[in-house]
């Protein structure tokens, strides 16, 4: 496994992420193809083993669920100080006013519950899951400083929002002295690359580790063009993502499909090593042993230029999707 400081901080992160949202309850939440408790312990496990040891959920996964598995999971295979745990917070957790968003009130709440399903008593990568524009920036910014003060949480991140709003979130940390924020969570892939506009040159100007979610187009970049899976079926959310270039994306899996069988590995390995190359660690999920195993070896192919070309030549602009 290889090794990097996210961001400018001194934190070292493994290149990969494993990405939790499909473990946790199928009974909560709206992830009805979620891996239960027991199903999902076994690729905890493996990828420790591989040398995995930043591990990514957050609270509205499976109801928070998810955080439960992760925290039991690596307390009984791994040291506290040897993993790096994110999560995130924004998403609804209950009915009725301040049961979601970044409001004081709701992030002091939501941290406390994370560590509890997490149980402990820290959080190494605390994220805004997304902007909230019912209340001010600078509400959330102190309020996340205060709990990095407290030493509930070591750092802090953003995940999907336009550059201007994470721009002007980092503005305002600078001015007030507070802590400004060290990663992003985007969604960047293949078949998604309007990050490239604005979001990432703010990333590398500022230092910021890019942490994409979705680096393999919720798997249509590992399969053949049209195929469905249960996932795809129920996934609300990823219908929203993908969709109206349909051509020029068929395209991109098929020069995917194309360069794998050349070069006799998976796609997986392909759509992973040109996203890896240009990011910090991307977030990989896992229900099948060999999307670990793909995702590490991934991290040694490097493309050619000509291969890279062919890999990004159908790309045509496309609505923001994500946020």
């Amino acid at each position: 496994m290889q090794y990097v400081r996210l961001g400018s901080t001194g934190l070292e992160v493994s290149r990969v992420c494993l990405g939790t949202m499909s473990y946790g309850d199928p009974a909560r939440g709206n992830h009805a193809w979620s891996l239960p408790e027991a199903e999902a312990r076994p690729f905890i496990r493996q990828a420790l083993d591989a040398g995995i040891t930043f591990f990514d959920t957050a609270n509205v996964y499976s109801d928070g669920s998810s955080e439960e598995i992760v925290g039991r999971a690596l307390k009984d295979f791994a040291h506290r100080d040897d993993v790096v745990i994110a999560t995130k917070v924004h998403g609804r957790m209950r009915p009725g006013p301040n049961g979601a968003g970044l409001s004081r009130k709701a992030i002091n709440t939501e941290i406390d519950n994370s560590l509890r399903r997490l149980g402990t008593d820290y959080v190494d990568l605390y994220q805004i899951h997304r902007f909230d524009h019912a209340t001010p920036i600078e509400e959330t910014l102190e309020a996340l400083h205060d709990l990095v003060k407290a030493g509930k949480v070591r750092y802090l991140g953003a995940s999907s929002m336009h550059a201007w709003q994470f721009a002007k979130a980092l503005y305002l940390a600078d001015l007030n002295g507070w802590t400004r924020f060290v990663s992003m969570q985007n969604h960047y892939n293949l078949l998604y690359r309007e990050e490239e506009r604005e979001m990432l040159p703010l990333c590398a100007d500022q230092g910021i580790a890019t942490i994409p979610w979705s680096p393999l187009a919720r798997g249509r970049l590992t399969r053949d063009w049209g195929a469905s899976t249960t996932r795809t079926e129920s996934d609300e959310f990823g219908r929203t993502l993908y969709g109206g270039h349909e051509e020029t994306d068929r395209q991109i899996v098929e020069t995917v499909a194309t360069i794998a069988e050349n070069r006799g590995v998976s796609r997986a390995q392909i759509a992973l090593a040109w996203v890896a190359g240009r990011v910090t660690a991307p977030i990989v999920g896992a229900t099948k042993p060999v999307h670990l195993d793909d995702a590490v070896a991934a991290l040694d192919i490097e493309l050619t230029d000509e291969e890279v070309e062919a890999l990004e030549a159908p790309y045509r602009p496309r609505p923001v999707a994500g946020f």
